[in-house]
């Protein structure tokens, strides 16, 4: 397990690829300036030495030792003590709504965006609750098991997008079936399920599965996202809107919020709706919700020690810088019964 101290600093890679035009203009500028004063041959009898190479070497050198140097800024840790410890804390499911109609934008920047904000600052908030995670369409897709490791979650609703399942539509009892499969302790008396939707059901059979989901002890809490009043959804290329998803009679798709769905589904279980317009609002709301419920303790392994490893990436780095000073651009012995680039021509 590996930790990334301070991930700001991988911007001063952007160096690198400058440095590569600077120096790309600076070859090709010398040639230019060189035949002003002669021709090929009779420069390289008059500086038989230069090499084309030895300056992509440097150059190549120096990249790797600002490399290293960007690295130990950023100061990776490596976990280096497993240790297995107690916590108290409630099973959470988050299922995420990924249908087509999560792009609409009637909330910035869309639907689905918004959803994965609100995921994340709800992670952001949990102290020692056990989490997973699901994906829905037109099915549900289990997309993160039940587990303490917050990073591993964040990455993973990152990476969640409309495209990732091929069934489209919205069965969000089937997204409620496969959470029943995910609580995985049997002495866990509270099971927290949060559905996150546009709230429209394609099925039908919601209400009907939650009420089971509720007999296994499981709570619903249902998160709005999106408007009363709906809007297009667009199709985009390369980021561009290119259209707006049509129907059967070629008019315009207007999807709306259906709140009353979800309402319905979170009373089923004795849960609640919350709407989803505020991120602060929900967070809040979320952390009151699972501070009024029972702790249950359980086991769990994590990395306690993470020992820096910028030195490493440092004496590269350096090893580097000293390589590229005692290089010099001319050739050298070896380098000319090489003969790389036919330059002995």
């Amino acid at each position: 397990m590996y930790q990334l101290e301070e991930k700001i600093w991988f911007w001063l890679l952007l160096i690198i690829p400058v440095m590569l035009v600077v120096f790309l203009w600076t070859l090709l500028w010398k040639k230019r300036v060189q035949k002003k004063f002669g021709n090929t041959s009779a420069l390289k009898r008059l500086s038989p030495d230069q090499s084309v190479f030895k300056s992509v070497l440097k150059f190549c050198v120096l990249s790797l030792s600002i490399s290293c140097f960007v690295v130990a800024l950023v100061n990776p840790k490596i976990g280096t003590k497993l240790e297995t410890v107690k916590r108290e804390g409630v099973d959470i499911v988050f299922a995420i709504d990924v249908s087509k109609s999560m792009l609409a934008e009637d909330v910035a920047p869309n639907r689905l965006e918004k959803s994965k904000q609100l995921v994340t600052q709800i992670i952001n908030n949990l102290t020692s609750d056990r989490i997973g995670i699901i994906a829905y369409a037109g099915k549900a897709f289990p997309q993160l098991p039940i587990t303490t490791d917050y990073g591993t979650a964040k990455m993973f609703l990152q990476s969640m997008n409309t495209d990732m399942l091929s069934s489209q539509g919205t069965a969000i009892d089937d997204a409620i079936q496969l959470s029943r499969n995910y609580f995985d302790d049997e002495e866990q008396t509270n099971r927290v399920l949060v559905i996150i939707s546009d709230g429209e059901d394609h099925n039908d059979l919601s209400v009907e599965v939650a009420e089971a989901a509720s007999e296994e002890g499981i709570k619903i809490y249902t998160i709005g996202v999106g408007s009363e009043k709906g809007g297009p959804i667009p199709l985009k290329r390369n980021g561009v809107v290119m259209s707006y998803k049509k129907d059967k009679n070629n008019e315009t798709v207007i999807t709306k919020l259906n709140s009353e769905t979800l309402k319905l589904i979170a009373e089923e279980t004795k849960g609640a709706y919350i709407a989803g317009n505020s991120t602060a609002e929900v967070v809040e709301q979320i952390h009151d919700i699972l501070n009024k419920m029972d702790k249950k303790e359980f086991e769990a392994k994590e990395f306690a020690e993470y020992k820096d490893q910028f030195q490493w990436f440092l004496g590269l780095g350096l090893f580097f810088l000293i390589l590229d000073i005692l290089f010099l651009e001319r050739k050298t012995a070896w380098l000319k019964r090489l003969n790389l680039f036919n330059e002995n021509l």
